[in-house]
């Protein structure tokens, strides 16, 4: 099922609603060994008797923020937060040049939610992601089916090395200049090299034992992700990744390079070729006409190939959102609220 939301400046007499709940702190947290020498930060926010939710952040290596708690009615939502991997407040820290990312995999995290799920003795729980966020939700859902009560899903990606290549080489069709500067910042990779080979040749910079290399390949790889989201923000708004503080700005290019140089570990397209194995799991997905980072067909594919899924088109929002994205996502976790 498609749903096309328009653009509201088309709509006469559209007021701007605020879509979040007021803010919320956490009622519990702790860390969680998962292996490895990993241990990941967990909270709990919302109602401890209420329906459970697992918000998979993006990035990969973003962390979670505070603004995914407020998606959320914290009376009908016991919401569970979590860092993956070496990111955000979970341990070692990837901006840690000597932290080996050996074991950190997409299936090291796919185990790790289902450690924290049995830890927090949940029985089943939605998920709730986009962006990277929705191809650990995808890989999870099919690995454990039967414990996904529903799927909320803004931005939607799979991770297939074609989707990595058009957010790290095909969008240099609108931004010829700036590509070339991403590429030339890793001249060790070769003229003729492969785009895994320029994105491996980023993941070496950042685990580079001299920081002035570290901060400049972060600073590269940040200015190429923030020109290809350049057309949704004004000029003088802070910039979604350069902006960042240098600790969590470093983990994050370390970990996206160390996935994306390795197709994250998945086979090629067998994200959406396996979604009938998802088709008992009702699932909303919300994507942006306009979304230069993750293009539309991707969500349009997997909504085909998943009985059940219902894709939410909204005009006037990219990668990044809008406050029409922001209400559809806020109608979808009510509706499932009630469940």
């Amino acid at each position: 099922m498609l749903t096309v939301v328009p653009n509201p400046a088309s709509r006469k007499g559209c007021r701007k609603v605020n879509s979040l709940h007021p803010p919320i702190e956490p009622y519990d947290h702790g860390m969680l060994d998962v292996g490895d020498g990993n241990r990941i930060y967990w909270e709990v926010c919302g109602n401890p008797d209420g329906k459970p939710a697992l918000v998979v952040h993006g990035g990969p290596g973003s962390g979670c923020g505070t603004v995914a708690r407020r998606r959320f009615d914290p009376d009908r939502y016991k919401v569970v937060l979590f860092d993956q991997r070496q990111c955000g407040r979970s341990t070692p820290h990837a901006a840690d040049p000597s932290t080996d990312l050996t074991s950190n995999t997409t299936g090291h995290l796919v185990a790790d939610m289902e450690l924290l799920r049995r830890h927090l003795d949940i029985e089943r729980w939605l998920l709730f992601g986009g962006s990277w966020g929705s191809t650990l939700i995808l890989a999870y859902a099919q690995r454990h089916p039967d414990r996904v009560s529903e799927i909320v899903i803004p931005a939607v990606t799979t991770t297939r090395r074609s989707e990595i290549d058009w957010l790290y080489r095909g969008a240099r069709l609108f931004f010829p200049e700036e590509w070339r500067r991403f590429r030339d910042a890793v001249p060790e990779a070769g003229r003729d090299a492969t785009l895994p080979d320029v994105l491996a040749a980023y993941a070496e910079r950042m685990a580079d034992l001299d920081p002035a290399v570290r901060a400049e390949a972060a600073h590269e790889w940040c200015r190429w992700e923030d020109t290809v989201l350049s057309m949704e923000t004004p000029s003088d708004a802070e910039k979604p990744f350069s902006d960042r503080p240098d600790a969590a700005r470093h983990a994050l290019v370390r970990i996206a390079a160390h996935y994306f140089s390795n197709g994250a570990w998945l086979e090629e397209g067998a994200l959406i070729r396996e979604a009938g194995r998802l088709a008992n799991i009702p699932a909303v997905l919300i994507h942006g006409r306009f979304d230069m980072g993750g293009p539309l067909a991707t969500a349009w594919e997997l909504a085909r190939a998943w009985p059940g899924a219902r894709l939410v088109v909204v005009e006037d929002a990219g990668h990044l959102g809008s406050d029409a994205m922001s209400a559809e996502i806020r109608t979808a976790l009510d509706e499932f609220a009630s469940r």
